[in-house]
């Protein structure tokens, strides 16, 4: 509900400072302009209902900056928070003067605000100090706002496409409402220099000046209150932090073996930014995303139960039970943490990961595939001639994998990893294997006969099938981390490729990946072999061609076909 409100109260207030900006940028045209809008805009703001909404939308906003505050553990700020709080808190103390010079010194000593030339006339000529605080005023809600709404839209699929749009938007926006400000006040100046009682004759409209020491009381009384209650918050955070240590600290620590104590109740998020550890949380911390999700060991009663709110966005991924969101995670006691997504992921990483980049164990069918002396076939060839070739071959053998269901691993020269059942059961995902390995077969007879010409003798490739577990994520560090796997199945099926040249075929696969698929054909003969790495043999089943497959892919990848 706090994150909620903080959002509605701040677009009613971003709302209302957008209409000030477009009200200003009318300047650009006419006086007129201006009071044609406000003319519509002051009596809707002013309307009674929306009043009291928006002074509660301030009200509330303003509280809950307090209590975001409060909550913190730590005041180890990154820079957008910084800036984010600094403009946040300096827009109720300007806010206090235009409040008390305008509402207040209307309902309480007469005034006419409806007009712009009653407005620019007082900001520019009566009191030029309160034109720069009014426009400094503006430009603090409208960076502080424009934040805000980054930290949120950034979250939503569409932001990146429109993002060049929004941020030129944002910049633009209020120089054209510096500008019409500007020329709103050289329009008053034009009048003034025919009419020089024009001016007088406007302000004469305005409170009259034995208000003044009346106004300056309230302007800084509301000052007062609020820099006091920030004070008071602050003093009050350095006693809970002292009670707090007394109830005991807990130790964090993380693969790099840097580990930190703290007192129960820092998240651990916070924690990293209280060591210097680079984390990732595209949200800002507000567990709106799970970029900041790391994998937590601790002993018993180390991890609190997640909330509500931490299980139902972890569940919305199908993250596994070790798997937290570090900016909830309060830990109680001694906990290992392991952050699983780089430092500056990007936005689109904040929903959009699937469960099995979180480096788990999973059951899957791998696919690797090599073309035969393919040194052989490329001595003779220029470089540029070889990438040609080669492009090809992968975007030939790339459509048959994914086409089938699969995902290309890696491409490594002339070989080709690719792993099934990412998203799927362990029967799909070996039948998906079989259709990938019979349409990579079709596509590289599609291949030669294309570059036929190119080609001193048609190009064949061995293809070595296996099903079992393998540790499955995304691997790596910074930007060379990428999704694969790594395991007993991974090297199993890569020795299987290899027997192709033993064997003399174009594809080997193991009898378990056959016995999960539910099929069985006589046309692949079972051989007996060792393979180096393991201890028992295995079965394993050999065909002359991958054409061979009794099953086309579409059978396959739909998962249609029984034993035979």
């Amino acid at each position: 509900m706090v994150p909620r409100l903080r959002l509605i109260s701040g677009l009613i207030l971003f709302a209302y400072v957008l209409t000030h900006f477009v009200n200003h940028s009318l300047g650009i045209i006419s006086i007129a302009a201006m009071e044609a809008m406000l003319a519509v805009v002051y009596p809707f703001w002013s309307y009674p209902p929306v009043t009291i909404l928006l002074y509660g939308a301030l009200v509330t906003h303003m509280t809950l900056a307090l209590y975001a505050l409060w909550q913190r553990r730590s005041l180890k700020l990154t820079f957008h928070e910084t800036v984010q709080y600094v403009l946040g808190f300096a827009v109720p103390l300007l806010l206090a003067e235009h409040v008390t010079n305008t509402r207040v010194a209307a309902a309480f000593y007469g005034g006419d605000f409806g007009h712009y030339k009653y407005v620019l006339s007082t900001l520019w000529y009566g009191n030029p100090k309160n034109g720069v605080l009014q426009m400094a005023l503006l430009f603090a809600a409208w960076t502080h706002g424009c934040i805000g709404l980054r930290f949120w839209l950034r979250l939503q699929p569409w932001y990146d496409a429109l993002q060049p749009l929004l941020f030129g938007a944002a910049i633009l926006l209020p120089v054209f409402a510096l500008l019409g400000y500007v020329a709103g006040g050289r329009e008053i100046g034009v009048v003034l220099a025919q009419n020089p009682s024009y001016v007088v004759h406007l302000l004469a409209a305005q409170p009259p000046p034995e208000a003044r020491p009346a106004l300056f009381v309230v302007t800084w009384g509301i000052r007062f209150v609020f820099l006091g209650a920030i004070v008071s918050l602050l003093i009050a955070r350095t006693v809970r932090h002292e009670w707090w240590r007394r109830q005991g600290v807990a130790r964090i620590s993380y693969p790099d073996g840097r580990s930190i104590e703290v007192v129960r109740g820092f998240t651990v998020l916070e924690t990293s930014r209280l060591l210097g550890v680079p984390h990732a949380a595209i949200c800002g911390g507000q567990g709106r995303c799970t970029t900041c999700r790391v994998h937590v060991r601790g002993a018993p009663g180390a991890l609190p139960q997640p909330t509500s709110a931490e299980l139902q966005i972890l569940r919305r991924i199908g993250s596994p039970p070790n798997v937290r969101l570090a900016c909830q995670l309060r830990p109680q006691g001694p906990v290992d943490v392991t952050p699983i997504l780089p430092a500056f992921a990007p936005a689109r990483e904040a929903f959009q990961s699937p469960f099995y980049v979180q480096s788990g164990e999973r059951q899957i069918a791998v696919l690797f595939a090599d073309i035969r002396d393919f040194t052989r076939v490329t001595e003779t060839k220029l470089p540029y001639d070889v990438v040609f070739l080669l492009n090809r071959y992968c975007r030939a053998m790339g459509t048959a994998i994914e086409s089938a269901g699969g995902r290309v691993d890696k491409f490594t020269g002339d070989g080709v990893m690719a792993l099934f059942g990412l998203e799927a059961d362990g029967v799909t995902a070996c039948r998906q294997a079989l259709g990938a390995a019979r349409e990579m077969s079709i596509q590289l007879v599609a291949l030669n006969k294309a570059l036929a010409p190119e080609l001193n003798a048609p190009l064949t490739m061995g293809i070595g099938l296996h099903f079992g577990s393998a540790i499955v994520g995304d691997m790596g560090d910074g930007r060379w981390r990428s999704l694969t796997a790594v395991g007993d199945t991974v090297n199993t099926a890569s020795r299987l490729e290899t027997l192709c040249k033993v064997y003399e075929c174009e594809l080997v696969v193991s009898g378990v990946l056959l016995a999960s698929a539910g099929v069985e054909f006589q046309e692949a003969r079972p051989q007996e072999v060792k393979i180096r790495g393991r201890s028992a043999p295995l079965i394993v089943h050999t065909l002359k061609s991958a054409r061979g497959l009794p099953y086309d892919s579409d059978e396959i990848r739909a998962a249609k076909i029984s034993a035979a």
